[in-house]
C-alpha cells in the first residue's frame, strides 16, 4: 500500500537510553538494552495497529500514531534504522455495517478513508511506516496460514447460519496466553466480549478461544461470489502475519491503544507464537491513553469526533494539532476542548516568535561581518549552549517519551531567549515541529 511523503527528521546523534513503561508487566524497560540482546545486527522494530477505515482520523486516532511517531523520530534522531511495520484493518464487520448504513460500497468507502487518513498523517509529520499493509492484499496468504494450523490440528470448527463454518483456534496450545501480570487484574471474558469476542458460544473449547476464519463452507475459504462480510479472516490473526512477515518474530515495541490491551494485543501476540513454533515475541506493549470529547470517550459508535481533517478546514495549523496531542502523556487519558486549542496556538506562537528573533540576531551579526547568513537549519557548529539544551531535551523525551515535561522545557528556553540553531533541529528532529517553516 502506497504510505505518504516521509517527514525530514534530522539526525541528533547519540542519545540517552530510552525507557519505556510495560503494559503488560507494568514495569519500566530499557529499550536499547533489549535492542541490544536480540542480536549484534538487531535494530528496533515497531508494530502498530492500524486503521479500520471509516471515521478517519479523529483524535483519539491521531493520538496513538502522533505517540508512535515520537517513538519512531527518537529512534531516527539516535542514528537508529527502526522497521515499522502497521495494518490496515479494510475487511471487518464494522467497515461493511457501516457501508450498509451509508449505502456506499465497502470497497469505496474503505479507499476514500485510507486516503483521508494518508493525508492526515503527512499533515501532521508522522513517520510513515515502511510496511503499511492492508487486509484485502494478504487474504491468501492468510488463508493458507489458517490452514496450515488446521493442518497442525492446532483449530477447530463450529457451524453458523447458511450452512457455512467457523474456525477457532484452540489457546489451549498457547501455555504463555494471558499469563503477564496485567491479565490477573482483568475480567478477560468481560473484556473478549465488549471488543467483538464470543465466550458463550456453544461449542467453544475455551470462551477465550479467539476466530480465525469466518464463513467458511467446506474446503472455500472464499465462497464463489460472496463478498468479505460473509466471509472473512481473524482480525488478531492478520496482525500477527504482517507483523512476522514484515519484522520478524521478536518484535521490538507493539503500540496501540488501550483498549488493544485485551484481547486484540494479547491474541495477536499469541497467535504470533503459533505462527513461529513459539519464538515470538514481544519486548514491550506500548499503549496510549483514550481521548474524550464532551464527557465521553472518542468513539466512532458514540460519534463524538473531532477530526484532523475539519480542524485543518477551519484553518488550524496542522503543528497546532500536533502540539494539542504532545501535551498529553501517551499513557494518559484526556478530555480535548477548544481551550487545547487555543493553548497549543499560544505556545506555537511563542516559539515561532524565539525562532524569529534568532534569525534576526543571526542576520544582524552576519551583517556586521559582511558576510552571507548561513542558513539555520544546515548550521554546523554544536556551541556548549546548544549540546546542553539538545541533552535535556533528550532525557526528558527518555523518561517514558515525556512529551508534555518537553514542550514545557521549550516554553522555558523560548521565554528566555535561548533558542538556537542546535535546538531548533532538535525540536524539529524529537517533536516534528519545524520552527522555520
Amino acid at each position: 500500500m502506497k504510505t505518504w511523503t516521509e517527514p525530514d527528521i534530522p539526525c541528533l546523534g547519540e542519545l540517552p537510553e530510552l525507557r519505556l513503561f510495560d503494559s503488560s508487566t507494568g514495569e519500566m524497560v530499557r529499550i536499547g538494552s533489549e535492542v541490544r540482546a536480540s542480536g549484534a545486527n538487531a535494530v528496533p522494530r515497531l508494530y502498530t495497529c492500524g486503521i479500520t477505515p471509516y471515521d478517519a482520523t479523529h483524535l483519539g486516532h491521531a493520538f496513538t500514531y502522533v505517540c508512535a511517531d515520537t517513538l519512531m523520530r527518537y529512534w531516527i534522531a539516535g542514528g537508529k534504522a527502526p522497521l515499522y511495520a502497521q495494518n490496515i484493518t479494510d475487511i471487518d464487520d464494522p467497515l461493511f455495517e457501516r457501508a450498509r448504513d451509508t449505502e456506499v460500497n465497502w470497497r469505496e468507502l474503505a479507499d476514500s478513508q485510507i486516503e483521508l487518513f494518508r493525508s492526515d498523517m503527512e499533515l501532521l509529520e508522522v513517520q510513515p511506516p515502511r510496511h503499511w499493509v492492508a487486509v484485502s492484499e494478504i487474504v491468501d496468504e492468510l488463508e493458507a496460514e489458517v490452514r496450515q494450523l488446521e493442518a497442525r490440528g492446532m483449530t477447530y470448527r463450529l457451524g453458523s447460519a447458511g450452512g457455512s463454518e467457523d474456525i477457532y483456534l484452540d489457546l489451549a496450545g498457547d501455555p504463555k496466553f494471558a499469563s503477564a501480570p496485567v491479565f490477573g487484574k482483568l475480567d478477560l471474558a468481560r473484556e473478549f466480549d465488549e471488543h467483538g469476542g464470543d465466550s458463550t458460544r456453544p461449542g467453544k473449547r475455551h470462551p477465550l478461544d479467539p476466530m480465525i476464519w469466518k464463513g467458511v463452507r467446506g474446503n472455500d475459504f472464499q465462497p464463489a461470489g460472496l463478498e468479505p462480510g460473509a466471509w472473512r479472516p481473524g482480525w488478531h490473526i492478520e496482525c500477527a502475519v504482517i507483523a512476522r512477515d514484515h519484522l520478524g518474530a521478536d518484535i521490538t515495541v507493539q503500540a496501540g491503544g488501550r483498549d488493544l490491551l485485551f484481547p486484540h494485543h494479547e491474541m495477536s501476540e499469541s497467535h504470533l507464537r503459533e505462527l513461529t513454533d513459539g519464538k515470538g515475541r514481544v519486548q514491550l506493549h506500548f499503549h496510549v491513553g483514550m481521548v474524550a470529547y464532551d464527557g465521553e470517550k472518542m468513539s466512532k459508535s458514540l460519534g463524538n469526533l473531532v477530526r484532523v481533517s475539519q480542524l485543518v478546514e477551519r484553518g488550524v495549523d496542522p503543528q497546532v494539532v500536533r502540539l494539542v496531542l504532545l501535551a498529553h502523556h501517551y499513557r494518559a487519558d484526556w478530555e480535548y476542548t477548544e481551550a487545547e486549542l487555543n493553548a497549543a496556538g499560544e505556545r506555537l506562537e511563542l516559539w515561532r516568535g524565539a525562532a524569529a528573533a534568532l534569525r534576526q540576531q543571526e542576520q544582524a551579526q552576519s551583517e556586521a561581518e559582511s558576510q552571507p547568513a548561513e542558513p539555520l537549519s544546515e548550521a554546523q557548529s554544536q556551541p556548549a549552549q546548544t549540546r546542553g539544551g539538545v541533552q535535556a531535551l533528550a532525557e526528558r523525551l527518555a523518561d517514558d517519551l515525556d512529551t508534555p515535561g518537553t514542550l514545557k522545557l521549550v516554553d522555558e528556553i523560548a521565554r528566555a531567549g535561548r533558542l538556537d540553531a542546535g535546538l531548533l533541529r532538535a525540536i524539529k528532529a524529537l517533536l516534528g515541529i519545524d520552527l522555520l517553516r
